[in-house]
This record gives structure tokens, C-alpha cells and sequence, in this order.
């Protein structure tokens, strides 16, 4: 994050009338200098002659203190893109990469294969208990309707119909849940297969092929296909002139076009003084996050460059 993101205006000094030359004009106003200077934004303004010397970043103040502001404020910044990181379900050795870092992937195509035979070896376990369940399922339906059939006949009595009738209700829960743990295993055998969701690029595989990699642990990271951002830190003194849709120009490190964007996001809330410290002195140097939506942005335009953002600031109001 910028330390420090405040402006100094541009100035230029103007000759007096008497044609006297300003003394060290780069550094102070000589109480012969006329006292007029053009801001950035601003129209001439013209202050006081001063009778002792005056730093000059002070009389830049007055002067943007006296003009309201400047029109746009200068920030850097980086380029930031949507990257989603892909996680293993659970600890397992890659078997396969069929893509590299940098290649274009689409979504649902095969960026990582993990090892699946545990998987399917316990696909087949509970496929063979769902069997078993089944066949204890036809069974019990089987004694049910001889129970019923003697009952009818006055053979059998009713405490062993209703023992039959629970066995073959527990018989049909036991085939429900051998059902559920099928489900549960193939999701578990899928989610093995490691899938792009959306199109992109792939930007970062952290474990090569043989490796067992930890359950959770990110084995890709795709850089998705959307519009680019730029991650800038607004001044709190300018906050209030920025809004969702204010314009700005950005250059960025590498890219000898001039792009356009625009603001698609102000943070809630301010950084980067304590809240505890909050005072009237600090509170100059408090910042908003803010993101920058470029516009047309070339598709290798990689998160993490440098840019630099001219903001162009709403009309005070």
C-alpha cells in the first residue's frame, strides 16, 4: 500500500510587475515575489504578498486550500485479475498435468489428475454392500408377504407379522444408505479429476507430477477471463469527489498504450491509521482500497504490473 498518496500541485511563478526576479524560486517566495501561482485545475490565484520567506509545499497548500482542489489526482497502483486457486480434496499423489503454466484453459477442461485408485476401490466396496442390502431387501419383502398370507389364514399371529414387516423396513433404510454412500464416493472419485470453472490461463502449478499434495492444499491457480482491475488507494481528503463510474487514465509498466477505466469499487472502510490515533493531524493519511476496471484491456495483461492512474475527480460540491 502507498505511504503516502497526496498530490502536490504544479506551480509556476510569475514575474512581478516591477520585473524583479523571485528569489530561490524552488524553494521559497521572497516577499518581493508576486504572490501568484497556476494550479492544476484551477484557474490563477492570486494571494497576499508575504513579508518573510515561505516553504513553498506550505504556500502549495494554501493555494489548493484556496482553489478547492484539483480536478484529478496522480496514484500508482498494480494490476489485478480474478485468479481462482484449485485445491485438492484430499491427500493424494498427482498422477497427470495436462496443462502448463501459461496455456489457455477452458472451463471444465483437466488441469490436474490425482490418484485415484483408493477412490475406486471404495466405489467398488460400497457397490458390493448396496448389492447385499438389495438382496436382503427381496428377502425380507419375501417373509413380509408369507407373514401377511398366514395371517390372513389365522396360521401366524400378529407379533410375527410386525417382526417382519421391521425387518423388511430396516432392509429398505440399509439399501437407502448404501445408495448415499455411493453418491458420496463417486463425488468424492470426481472431485480427484481437477477442473478449470471458468476459461482463463493457468498461472501457478506449486507441485509437479509424483508429488502427494496435502488435503486443501492448492495444486493450480487459473487467471480467469475477465475484465482486469487496478487495486489503487484513494486519499480521504479526495474520497468524497470519487464515486462508482469515475473515469481515469492509466499507463501501464511495459504497455505503451493509454488505457481507460473506470471506478467499480470503493472500500467501506478506510486504512491504514488505527482508529485509537484517529485525529484531525492523521486523518490526511488515511486511504480507501479502490478498484479501477480498465477498459479494453489486452488479454496478456498479467496481474501484479505496476500502473499508474490519473483519477479524474467529480466536481466539488
Amino acid at each position: 500500500m502507498m505511504t503516502d498518496s497526496r498530490i502536490r500541485p504544479k506551480i509556476r511563478y510569475h514575474q512581478p510587475a516591477d520585473g524583479t526576479t523571485p528569489k530561490d524560486t524552488a524553494n521559497t517566495l521572497s516577499a518581493n515575489t508576486f504572490n501568484a501561482i497556476t494550479v492544476k485545475g484551477c484557474s490563477m490565484i492570486r494571494l497576499p504578498r508575504l513579508t518573510a520567506q515561505l516553504p513553498a509545499l506550505l504556500f502549495s497548500v494554501l493555494a489548493l486550500a484556496a482553489c478547492g482542489g484539483s480536478s484529478s489526482v496522480d496514484l500508482v497502483g498494480t494490476v489485478e485479475r480474478r485468479a481462482l486457486e484449485l485445491a485438492a480434496p484430499t491427500s493424494e499423489i498427482i498422477v497427470e498435468v495436462p496443462k502448463g503454466e501459461g496455456e489457455r484453459v477452458e472451463a471444465q477442461d483437466v488441469v490436474v489428475q490425482l490418484d485415484t485408485a483408493v477412490a475406486q476401490a471404495d466405489l467398488r466396496a460400497h457397490e458390493a454392500a448396496h448389492a447385499a442390502a438389495e438382496a436382503a431387501l427381496v428377502e425380507s419383502e419375501r417373509e413380509l408377504k408369507r407373514q401377511s398370507d398366514l395371517r390372513a389364514s389365522r396360521v401366524s399371529t400378529q407379533q410375527a407379522f410386525d417382526a417382519a414387516k421391521r425387518r423388511r423396513d430396516e432392509a429398505l433404510a440399509m439399501v437407502a444408505e448404501k445408495e448415499a454412500r455411493i453418491t458420496q464416493v463417486k463425488k468424492r472419485l470426481e472431485d480427484l479429476t481437477i477442473r478449470a470453472h471458468t476459461s482463463g490461463f493457468v498461472d501457478q502449478l506449486p507441485f509437479e507430477q509424483g508429488e502427494r499434495v496435502p488435503a486443501g492444499g492448492v495444486v493450480a491457480v487459473v487467471v480467469a477471463d475477465e475484465a482486469p482491475w487496478v487495486r489503487v488507494w484513494v486519499p480521504a481528503r479526495v474520497v468524497a469527489r470519487t464515486s462508482h463510474g469515475t473515469e481515469a487514465d492509466i499507463s501501464i509498466e511495459g504497455f505503451q498504450d493509454q488505457y481507460t477505466g473506470k471506478v467499480s469499487h470503493i472500500a467501506r472502510e478506510s486504512e491504514f491509521t488505527p482508529h485509537y490515533a484517529l485525529t484531525e493531524r492523521e486523518s490526511a493519511h488515511l486511504v480507501f482500497e479502490t478498484r479501477i476496471t480498465l477498459d479494453d484491456a489486452p488479454a496478456e495483461l498479467r496481474p501484479g504490473l505496476p500502473a499508474r492512474v490519473r483519477l479524474r475527480l467529480d466536481a466539488a460540491q
